[in-house]
C-alpha cells in the first residue's frame, strides 16, 4: 500500500471518528449484556476470515526461505 493511500485511509477513518463523537445523540435504548458478546464474537469471525483468506502469504512470512530443498511443494 502506498503511502498517499495509507495517509487518505488515516485522514478518512479520523474524519468518521471525528464525526461520530461530536454529532453523538443520546440512544433512549436498552443494550442487553449479551451485546458486547455479539461485538467479540463478530470482530473474532472478521479477524478469522481475514487470516484465512491471507494464510498463504502469512505462511510465506514465517517460512525458512534459506534451504529449499525443505519444501518441495513450494511452488517458488
Amino acid at each position: 500500500m502506498s503511502l498517499q493511500k495509507l495517509k487518505y485511509l488515516a485522514v478518512t477513518a479520523l474524519l468518521f471518528l471525528t464525526l461520530g463523537v461530536f454529532l453523538e445523540r443520546p440512544a433512549y435504548a436498552y443494550v442487553d449484556p449479551g451485546s458486547s458478546l455479539l461485538v467479540y464474537q463478530s470482530l473474532s469471525a472478521a479477524v478469522t476470515g481475514v487470516l484465512f483468506y491471507f494464510r498463504r502469504r502469512i505462511k510465506n512470512i514465517f517460512r525458512s526461505n534459506s534451504n529449499p530443498a525443505e519444501n518441495p511443494t513450494d511452488p517458488n
